[in-house]
């Protein structure tokens, strides 16, 4: 069984991906999120004029290996009390940043 731990509590081993080199003109505008907040760690992300928000993440060995052995992802989200918003997750192949 996997340790639970709230958010936060640790520091997570996957990291973000940087978008940039996808950013197109004029569409997707890339953003870094949490960029000038010290609370939270900056955020590569690409915002597209429908309203999605695409981050990307990079596993490291030891959690791709958990993943095969048959292991969850989990996903939190803050809603703040506002209703919760359609999220997706994917795994994909394409390599970024």
């Amino acid at each position: 069984m996997s340790e639970v731990l709230a958010p936060g509590t640790e520091e997570s081993l996957m990291h973000p991906v940087d978008l940039s080199l996808l950013a197109a003109d004029p569409e997707p505008q890339y953003f870094v999120i949490e960029k000038y907040q010290p609370q939270g760690d900056p955020l590569p992300a690409l915002i597209y004029r429908d309203g999605k928000v695409l981050t990307e993440w990079s596993l490291t060995e030891e959690e791709r290996t958990r993943l095969i052995r048959g292991e969850n992802v989990r996903l939190w989200i803050w809603t703040f009390g506002h209703p919760l918003q359609p999220i997706a997750l994917e795994v994909t192949d394409e390599r970024h940043g």
